[in-house]
C-alpha cells in the first residue's frame, strides 16, 4: 500500500496495538516429517489465541529471499525493505544511543579469533563476556587515524559498533567478514570514490586493531560489515498517527525502532519476563508497542533446536500477562525464519497471528507453520501487516464515497 495513500486514510482512535516479534521465529522439522521448533513447543496461550485469530505467513522481501534482521524489521514495521535499504552498522550505532551525524559512516563489528596464519577460527570469539569486551573496546578507542574521528561503542558480548566521522566519506564499502570460518578476513573495498577514502581509513584501523589485540585470547582480531550512513524514514507518528514504543534488549533492534520514530523504553534486566514487565509498566502511555525477543534467533543460528523450543515456551508463559492488558490488536510473528538445521536466516515465510475483536477467526487452535499456511491471511508481504493491524484497530477510514 502506497505511503501517501495510506496516510490520507489514517484516523485517530483510542485503541492499542501490541506487536510481538520473536526474532527468527520460523523453522523447519528436525527430521523429515517431524515438527518445527514452533510446532514442537508447549504453548497453550498461543494456541488458544490462534483459535480466535486470523493466521498466515509473512514474506519479508519476496519468495526465495533470506533477509537480515534490519530489512526483516523494516518490512514488519510497514516499510518496503527493498526501497529502504539500511546497513546494519547504522542501526547498531543508533541502538547504543550514538548520535549519528550526516558525515558519519557506521559499521557493525565482531571480535573474532584468528590463528597464527590469520585464518578465522571463530567469527564470534566464543561470544566473549561483556566485561572482557568492554576492556577491548577501550583499547580500540585509543587507536588514532589522521583526519578522522573513530568511535567504538560496545553492543554486547562480541559485538560492537564502529563510527568513522570525517568529511567526504562514502559508505559503499564491502564487508571484511567472510561469514564463514577457515578463511582469512577480507580487506575492505570501496565501490566508489568517496567510499575508497573510507576504505583506506578502515583498513588502517583494522591493521592497528590487529596489532593491539595480538596478545588477546580469544578475541585477537575484528570483523566489520553493514557499512552505512544515517538514512531518513517517515516516522510512525507522522505515517500512522501512532505514539509508538519499543521494548528490546539488543542494540540493533533499538536502532531500527528509533529510526521508525519509536521511543525506546528502559528494560530493567535482560530476561524475557523483564521485557513484559516493561510492557505492563508503560501500557497506558502509548498506542503501539513493539516487543522484541532475540533468543529464538540466537538458538536458531546456533543450531540448538531444543533451546529454541524452550524460548518459545517461555514467551508463551509471559503472553498471559499481555492478555490482562487487553490489547485491541495483537500480532505475533518474526522478522524472518532461522531454522536450527540450517543454522542461518532462511527464505521461508514466517508464521503470523493477528488477533482483534474485529478479525475473522480462522478457528485453527494451533500456532505453527502448517497451521498458518491454512489460515485466511495466506502468504502475504510483511509490509502489509501494519495496514491490517491499523484497520483492525479502527485507525483507517473508508476510501472513497
Amino acid at each position: 500500500m502506497k505511503d501517501e495513500f495510506l496516510k490520507k486514510l489514517i484516523v485517530p482512535a483510542e485503541t492499542k496495538i501490541f506487536m510481538l516479534i520473536m526474532d527468527g521465529l520460523g523453522g523447519l522439522p528436525r527430521e523429515p516429517g517431524g515438527l518445527t521448533e514452533l510446532e514442537s513447543a508447549n504453548k497453550p496461550n498461543m494456541n488458544e489465541l490462534a483459535l480466535h485469530s486470523a493466521l498466515g505467513l509473512s514474506s519479508p522481501a519476496g519468495p526465495g529471499i533470506a533477509v537480515g534482521s534490519g530489512p526483516g524489521h523494516l518490512a514488519i514495521f510497514g516499510y518496503d525493505p527493498i526501497e529502504n535499504e539500511i546497513g546494519r552498522g547504522a542501526l547498531e550505532a543508533l541502538g547504543v544511543d550514538f548520535e549519528l551525524g550526516p558525515d558519519d559512516v557506521a559499521a557493525r563489528g565482531n571480535f573474532c579469533t584468528v590463528d597464527a596464519d590469520g585464518i578465522l577460527i571463530d567469527r564470534r570469539a566464543g561470544r566473549i563476556a561483556t566485561p572482557q569486551a568492554t576492556r577491548l573496546v577501550e583499547m580500540l578507542n585509543d587507536i588514532r587515524i589522521d583526519g578522522v574521528e573513530i568511535n567504538i561503542r560496545l553492543i554486547k558480548e562480541h559485538r560492537f559498533a564502529l563510527v568513522v566521522r570525517g568529511k567526504g566519506l562514502g559508505a559503499n564499502v564491502t564487508k571484511t567478514d567472510p561469514l564463514v570460518e577457515g578463511v582469512a578476513p577480507l580487506p575492505a573495498t570501496g565501490l566508489d570514490e568517496p567510499s575508497q577514502k573510507t576504505t583506506g581509513i578502515v583498513n588502517q584501523f583494522i591493521e592497528k586493531a590487529r596489532v593491539a589485540l595480538a596478545d588477546e585470547q580469544p578475541a585477537n582480531m575484528i570483523l566489520l560489515r553493514g557499512f552505512d550512513k544515517l538514512p531518513a524514514l517517515p516516522k510512525y507518528h507522522d505515517r500512522y498517527g501512532l505514539k509508538a514504543a519499543a521494548i528490546a534488549v539488543n542494540g540493533m533492534y533499538k536502532g531500527v525502532a528509533r529510526l521508525a520514530g519509536m521511543q525506546i523504553l528502559p528494560v530493567e534486566g535482560v530476561a524475557i519476563e523483564d521485557e513484559f514487565t516493561t510492557l505492563a509498566r508503560y501500557w497506558n502511555d502509548f498506542d503501539f508497542f513493539y516487543l522484541h525477543i532475540k533468543q529464538t534467533d540466537t538458538h536458531g543460528e546456533d543450531g540448538d533446536f531444543d533451546r529454541k523450543v524452550k524460548v518459545i515456551e517461555a514467551v508463551d508463559q509471559q503472553l498471559a500477562r499481555a492478555f490482562t492488558l487487553k490489547p485491541d490488536v495483537l500480532i505475533i510473528t518474526g522478522d524472518h525464519s532461522s531454522p536450527t538445521n540450517l543454522k542461518s536466516h532462511s527464505w521461508h515465510p514466517v508464521p503470523l497471528l493477528l488477533y482483534s475483536k474485529n478479525v475473522r477467526e480462522d478457528g485453527i487452535a494451533e500456532f505453527g507453520e502448517r497451521a498458518c499456511i491454512r489460515g485466511s491471511l495466506g502468504i502475504m508481504p510483511a509490509k502489509d501487516v501494519m495496514p491490517l493491524a491499523l484497520a483492525n484497530a479502527g485507525r483507517i477510514s473508508k476510501y472513497g464515497a
